[in-house]
Formats: C-alpha cells, sequence, structure tokens
C-alpha cells in the first residue's frame, strides 16, 4: 500500500499524535543484546470465541471463566511446538498467544487502516460521531446499520497481538468491531464526557452483525504507516476482588490451572497439588501475578510487534527493571525522540486520571496501555481493554496507588504509572 507524504489528520478520540521533525537529530541509546523473542506466524483470525488457542491445554470449560471481555494474565504462551519464524506481511490476523497460565479469554489488539467517512445515521444516532452519555440509551438500540457506499482506501494488514482470537472484526469503514461487553460499554459511554476521552478510542455505540453484537470504536493505527505496537497491562493485579470471592465459593481443585502453571514452571504446585493434579483458582490466580513484573513494578509488558511484521510475547517472566528496560530499548529500536514522546504522553495521562472523576470512581483492572509509533515519527498512547473496570459503591474511592489489601479495592494504576514514567525517564540521557 502507498502512503502519500503528507500526515493524515489525527482520527477523533485519539488524542495527540506526536510528529517526528525530519529535521531533528535522532539521539541513539547504547545498543544491548537484543531482546529474546518468541516469533511465530499468525494464525488466520477464528469465528468463535470459545475456541482454544493451538497448543493450550486448558481442559473443560467452567461455568466461572470470565468473559469474551475480560482480559486477565498474561499473553505469552509457551509455545514450545510453534516454529520460530516471521509473521506473514498477508496475513489479516495476529497471534493468539493466550498464555499457558491464563485461565481467562482476554481481549486482543487488532486494528488496521480506515476511512473516516461520517454518514451513516440510525436510531437518531450518527455512527460517524463519538457516543456520549446523552445518547446512552440510543446506542443500545443500534443494530442493522448500514453504511452508504463510499470508497474504501485499502487497509493495511490486521493485526493481533495479544489473546483469544474472534473478538474483534473490522468493519467496512475500517471501525473496530469488538465483541459486546456490556461492562465495557458502560465505561466508554462514560469516558466519551470525561477528560480522559483524548485517551481512549472513540465510541460510537453497539452495532450487530450476524446476530452477535460489537462494540464499534476507533481503530487507533489508521494513521501510522506500518506501526511498532505494545501492550502494557497496567496495575498491580489482574483479577477482581469478586473472582476471589466468587472462587473461594466452590474451592474445586481445577487440573486445566494445575496444567498451565506447570506449563511455565514444573515445581510451582507443591506437594499436595501434585498428588492432586490440580490447583485452587485463587491459588493459580495470585500465583501468576508473581511471575511478572506486575508484582514488582505495578505493569508488564504482553506483547510487542515491530515494523518488520514479527511478535514477541514472550514476557511472562520479565520481571524486574533491567528487563523491561532492554525490552523497551528493543522496542523503540533505541530511537530517543521516540522515548521521549512516550515519557511525554505519560506524564499527560497521568495528571489528567489524577483529575478524572470516572477514574477515581473505578476499580480499573486488566486494563492495557497501547504504545504505537511508527517510522515517520509519529507515536501515541491510548488506555484500552475496559472488561473490567467495574465502578465502586459510593461513597469509596481509590488513589490507585496505595497497597492492595483484599477489601480495599485499591489496584496500583497510578503506582505502576509512576514507576513506567520513572523508568523512561531513566534510560533518556541527562540534560
Amino acid at each position: 500500500m502507498t502512503k502519500t507524504p503528507a500526515t493524515p489528520a489525527p482520527c477523533p478520540g485519539m488524542g495527540d499524535i506526536h510528529h517526528h521533525n525530519p529535521e531533528e537529530q535522532v539521539e541513539q541509546l547504547p545498543r544491548r543484546l537484543p531482546v529474546p523473542e518468541l516469533v511465530v506466524t499468525c494464525e488466520p483470525c477464528v469465528t468463535q470465541c470459545d475456541q482454544r488457542p493451538h497448543g493450550l491445554t486448558t481442559g473443560p470449560h467452567h461455568p466461572d471463566e470470565e468473559s469474551i471481555c475480560s482480559d486477565s494474565g498474561l499473553s505469552g504462551s509457551p509455545a514450545s511446538s510453534l516454529e520460530l519464524r516471521k509473521l506473514s506481511n498477508a496475513s489479516s490476523a495476529g497471534l493468539s498467544p493466550a498464555s499457558s497460565f491464563e485461565e481467562c479469554e482476554e481481549d486482543l489488539m487488532g486494528y488496521g487502516e480506515c476511512n473516516r467517512q461520517t454518514l451513516t445515521q440510525d436510531a437518531g444516532l450518527f455512527l460517524g460521531e463519538p457516543v456520549t452519555t446523552d445518547l446512552c440509551k440510543k446506542s443500545k438500540t443500534m443494530v442493522n446499520w448500514s453504511p452508504p457506499s463510499v470508497l474504501v482506501r485499502k487497509r493495511s494488514p490486521w493485526v493481533q497481538v495479544v489473546g483469544h482470537a474472534g473478538n474483534f472484526q473490522t468493519d467496512s469503514d475500517g471501525r473496530l468491531l469488538k465483541k459486546y461487553c456490556e461492562c465495557e460499554q458502560l465505561c466508554f459511554l462514560q469516558l466519551m464526557s470525561d477528560p480522559l476521552r483524548p485517551f481512549v478510542p472513540a465510541y460510537y455505540g453497539m452495532t450487530q452483525r450476524d446476530k452477535q453484537n460489537y462494540n464499534l470504536m476507533d481503530d487507533l493505527l489508521a494513521d501510522f504507516d506500518s506501526p511498532c505496537i505494545m501492550d502494557c497491562k497496567m496495575g498491580s493485579r489482574t483479577y477482581l476482588e469478586e473472582e476471589l470471592k466468587k472462587a473461594r465459593e466452590c474451592p474445586q481443585p481445577r487440573k486445566d490451572m494445575y496444567e498451565k502453571m506447570i506449563a511455565v514452571d514444573q515445581h510451582a504446585p507443591t506437594a499436595e497439588e501434585q498428588a492432586q493434579q490440580g490447583v485452587l483458582k485463587t491459588r493459580y490466580m495470585q500465583w501468576r501475578e508473581t511471575l511478572s513484573s506486575t508484582a514488582t513494578l505495578g505493569f508488564r509488558i504482553e506483547g510487542i510487534k515491530k515494523t518488520d511484521g514479527t511478535c514477541n510475547t514472550n514476557f511472562k517472566r520479565t520481571k524486574y527493571k533491567d528487563e523491561v528496560v532492554q525490552a523497551l530499548e528493543d522496542f523503540v529500536d533505541s530511537n530517543m525522540q521516540i522515548l521521549k514522546r512516550y515519557q511525554q504522553r505519560l506524564k499527560e495521562l497521568r495528571i489528567v486520571l489524577e483529575n478524572s472523576d470516572f477514574f477515581k470512581a473505578h476499580e480499573v483492572v486488566g486494563s492495557s496501555l497501547l504504545f504505537v509509533h511508527d517510522q515517520t515519527g509519529k507515536a501515541g498512547i491510548w488506555m484500552i481493554d475496559f472488561g473490567k473496570t467495574v465502578p465502586l459503591p459510593s461513597p469509596l474511592s481509590l488513589d490507585h496507588r496505595s497497597l492492595w489489601v483484599e477489601g480495599n479495592r485499591e489496584d496500583g494504576y497510578l503506582w505502576g504509572l509512576d514507576n513506567f514514567i520513572d523508568i523512561l525517564t531513566s534510560m533518556l540521557p541527562e540534560k
């Protein structure tokens, strides 16, 4: 696909995109040894959300599993049987690397280029306009809409970096259809009138395709040319307190979780768990968080896709600052200008989060930050995945930095963001 040299305007709701000045001298960080990568061929996107990823042993389905819009757990399968090779540029779907130690279905990152035609109206709501809270009732009736016949520019291959295949589809106008989740819809409806709006995808309501409901939102990659993408899950835990309570109601050892545990660490199960060949869900959920930088830094890298199409989701044991620094250096290819733009964007986000009524009143669990940049120097960061972002009972509010103790519902989001900003700052040269 040929891109015009002119820089396209940002899509609605995409926030500020930093642009590279071609006259700027790009400083380079000292190169370290490359990060070990798990590079796998992307599988075609399946249509059934309950299909298990290739190579994953999960056992029978359990009724207490999380919904399709949840997004907890790591996204890197050991995938020992997968061949190491480059992601095909012709593929329209990405990896399906739901973690071998992830018992829940995850959200995806699937984005392509979009056409910004905004002419269709349905149920009194223009689909080309982002939804506001005033249009909540109308958005719920928005189904079976048909966009007008317009010229649509060719999209870049749609890439799914982490999670289960089947949760995303692209629309004819380039926007994304994500399998409907009421919790996520309610979050978007509030976010469209919150100061955080520039930091999340613009939301256009609910639509339907093949009898399946979807949330319709902006394609965050539309204005990037062969972008590099990184998904970082924020917070000190990726499970809700309600999930722990629910798991305790039926403390049944789970063989599927035992198999996921030993796939990561054969010595992790206790002698009793080895004898039973099963672990309790509560034990598994809490053990899982100790493996990565979720426990040590309040965020973790889920997956990275580079410009050349290679994908790396082998970050499930990336736990300490020096390991994160090495991964970030590889992600930006030691480009100091991109690194600086990411640091500035995170600082802006922190200020807005600290003043957001939505953020203060919600437990934000399993949500990610999507980092995107390309070779032209453009860079942006957005909050995504709100399937497990739940409102707090009044008058409770969170500071998102306090240590989590069961019952206080603190999620550690700002603690993780503080650490992320500090790491990026430490990677930049002193003035």
